[in-house]
C-alpha cells in the first residue's frame, strides 16, 4: 500500500477558523474546531489559551530527545509496541509485532511537534506510522495489530490518530477505514452508554470510555458522521461515574470510589462531549488540583502517564490558573524523570507507550492536534 500525502487541505467545513503557525520548516494549519455539543463557557478570565511562556530550553531538550528516541525505535512495519521487552515487542531490532493503539499515540507525539505524513523532520514517521494501523483495520471496523486483553483501548487511541490524521490532511485512503472504526465504536456502545475492554456492549468503565469519546471527536471534527444519541449516552455514563467529591470512579455508581487518573479522563470525557451545564466539570477539576497540585499520580494509584495524560488534557482546556499552575509542575516532572542517555520514557506499559504519552503532554501548549482544542466564548 502506499501512501499518498498529497497536499495539506482542510474542506472549508472542517477548519472554521484557519491559523497558520511556523514548525521549524513546515507551515501547518493550527485548528480551532468545534465541540460535539456546544462550545465549553469559560473556567477563568483567559480560558483555553497558552500564555506563551510555557515553553523553555529543557522542554525543547527533552521533547527533541524523545522524538528522536521514538524515530529511532521504529519497526520496518511502521509499528510501536512494548519496546522489545518481550511481550510482542517492537523495537530498533526489528520484529514482526506491534500494537495499534500504541502506534497511534506515537504517531500523535510526532503530530504534535508539528509533522503531518511525509512532511517535517518525522514526516515519514507520521506516513509509517499511518500505513501499520491502516494494515491493522478489521473489515468489521476494529483496528487491532493483535489479540492483546483490552482492544478497545487500542482501538480508541488508533481511532483518534487516524481522525487526526484524515481531519488535517484530507486523504481519501482514510476515510474509509475510519468510518469502519466509528461505527464499531457506535455498536459496542453498552446499555449504560460506556465501553469496556472488548468490541462488544456488555460492562463498560470510565478508562475505555474516554477512549472510545476522543476518538469520536477527532472523527466528527473531521466531517466523519458520529450519532448525536451516542454522544448523549455517553455523557449519561460518565456522570454516573463522578463521585460526591468531585472525582470519578472506574464504574458507575461510584464503585470503586474516586481516583486521580479516571477523575482526569472523566473530566476530559465531559469535555470532549459537550457537558458543561451542571457544574461536573468544575467539581472533576478541583478534585485534580486539590489531590495532586501537579505532583502526578497519587496514593499509588499508578498508571502515571495515562493520568497525567487526561489530567493535562483537563487543566489545558479549562486554561487560566488551572492551566498556568498545573502545566510547569507536570512539564518540570517529566523532564526529571526522563532517561537522559535514551531520550525514552518507562514506567508504564512499555517505553514506546511512555515515551509518546510524555511526549503529547509536554507539546501540548504547541496546539498542532486539533482535538486537544477547545473555545470557550469570547476565548
Amino acid at each position: 500500500m502506499r501512501f499518498h500525502p498529497g497536499i495539506l487541505r482542510l474542506p472549508p467545513h472542517r477548519c472554521p477558523d484557519r491559523r497558520v503557525r511556523l514548525a521549524g520548516p513546515l507551515f501547518l494549519l493550527a485548528l480551532t474546531l468545534p465541540a460535539f455539543a456546544q462550545s465549553a463557557p469559560p473556567l477563568s478570565s483567559k480560558p483555553n489559551q497558552v500564555r506563551g511562556d510555557e515553553i523553555t530550553p529543557a522542554q525543547r531538550n527533552a521533547v527533541d530527545k524523545g522524538l528522536t528516541y521514538l524515530a529511532a525505535h521504529q519497526a520496518k512495519s511502521g509499528g510501536y509496541g512494548y519496546g522489545g521487552v518481550g511481550i510482542g515487542g517492537v523495537g530498533a531490532s526489528g520484529g514482526s509485532g506491534g500494537h495499534a493503539g500504541i502506534t497511534g499515540l506515537c504517531g500523535l507525539a510526532f503530530m504534535a511537534a508539528g509533522n503531518l505524513p511525509a512532511r517535517g523532520k518525522y514526516g515519514d514517521n507520521v506516513s509509517n506510522a499511518v500505513k501499520f494501523v491502516l494494515e491493522s483495520c478489521q473489515q468489521n471496523g476494529l483496528v487491532a495489530s493483535d489479540q492483546t486483553h483490552g482492544a478497545m483501548y487500542g482501538h480508541g487511541f488508533a481511532t483518534l490518530f487516524l481522525g487526526e490524521v484524515y481531519g488535517m490532511t484530507g486523504d481519501d485512503q482514510i476515510k474509509d477505514k475510519l468510518q469502519r472504526a466509528v461505527k464499531l465504536i457506535e455498536k459496542t456502545q453498552n446499555r449504560e452508554g460506556g465501553w469496556r475492554y472488548q468490541p462488544w456492549p456488555h460492562d463498560a468503565d470510565i478508562s475505555v470510555t474516554i477512549c472510545e469519546i476522543m476518538a469520536l471527536r477527532a472523527a466528527r471534527d473531521a466531517g466523519i458522521k458520529v450519532e448525536a444519541e451516542v454522544i448523549e449516552n455517553a455523557v449519561k455514563y460518565v456522570k454516573s461515574c463522578q463521585c460526591s467529591d468531585g472525582g470519578f470512579s472506574y464504574m458507575a455508581n461510584q464503585g470503586g470510589g474516586s481516583g486521580f487518573a479516571r477523575t482526569g479522563a472523566g473530566v476530559a470525557a465531559l469535555y470532549y462531549a459537550g457537558a458543561f451545564t451542571d457544574g461536573g466539570i468544575e467539581k472533576g477539576l478541583e478534585f485534580i488540583k486539590l489531590r495532586t497540585a501537579g505532583r502526578g499520580v497519587s496514593d499509588g494509584e499508578g498508571n502515571f502517564f495515562y493520568g497525567n495524560y487526561y489530567a493535562t488534557q483537563a487543566m489545558f482546556l479549562a486554561g487560566g490558573d488551572y492551566w498556568a499552575k498545573w502545566y510547569p509542575a507536570v512539564r518540570d516532572q517529566l523532564i526529571s524523570m526522563q532517561d537522559k542517555s535514551t531520550g525514552a520514557w518507562t514506567g508504564d506499559v512499555s517505553p514506546d507507550y511512555a515515551t509518546a504519552m510524555a511526549l503529547i503532554i509536554l507539546q501540548m501548549p504547541n496546539r498542532y492536534l486539533p482535538v486537544f482544542h477547545g473555545k470557550g466564548p469570547g476565548s
